[in-house]
């Protein structure tokens, strides 16, 4: 790798790396966790950064974790510890947000399958595009409309809400 493509790669860690563990953090409940797989996606990252030739280094980033957490949660081995009911430090809640309401959100989130996990927090949390979520999670923008539909759905009837918006309005 140049000496500039090391100081490009640096300068996108330097700015995403806090965003790339919260998205992490998001998908599997557990900072060890998140921030293992981010250094791990990094690293990979790293390995291919001088022969990428991309618009959006940030969303092959979070595929790369993506692919690596839902790689880790098929190892049969993989034995998950569940964590404390209190958000960790670095996630805490936005000023003048409930952080119980956000506890049971996170709770409601990590009950639904992985793919609609993955396309809601993309796209609700992560404010991404449905095109920009296809991308990450490698597939048509139809299956990324089904899979936020679906699990905005199981998030209601998990939340006992009635209208969608107020699920929505409660991952902001």
């Amino acid at each position: 790798m140049t000496t500039e493509n090391e100081a490009e790669f640096r300068e996108f860690v330097a700015a995403q790396l806090d965003h790339l563990c919260r998205f992490a953090f998001l998908l599997c409940r557990d900072w060890h966790r998140a921030e293992d797989t981010v250094q791990k996606s990094l690293t990979k990252l790293y390995l291919r950064w001088s022969r990428l030739n991309l618009s959006s280094p940030g969303a092959y980033a979070r595929r790369i974790i993506a692919n690596e957490l839902r790689e880790e949660h098929r190892r049969f081995w993989f034995q998950r510890e569940r964590t404390s009911g209190r958000i960790p430090e670095r996630a805490s809640p936005d000023p003048g947000e409930s952080s119980a309401v956000r506890l049971t959100v996170l709770d409601a989130l990590a009950q639904l399958p992985k793919r609609q996990q993955l396309a809601v927090v993309l796209r609700h949390w992560e404010d991404l595009s449905v095109e920009q979520t296809a991308e990450i999670m490698d597939c048509s923008t139809g299956t990324v409309k089904s899979q936020t539909a679906r699990g905005l759905q199981t998030l209601r009837g998990l939340l006992g809400y009635e209208n969608p918006m107020q699920v929505e309005g409660a991952m902001r």
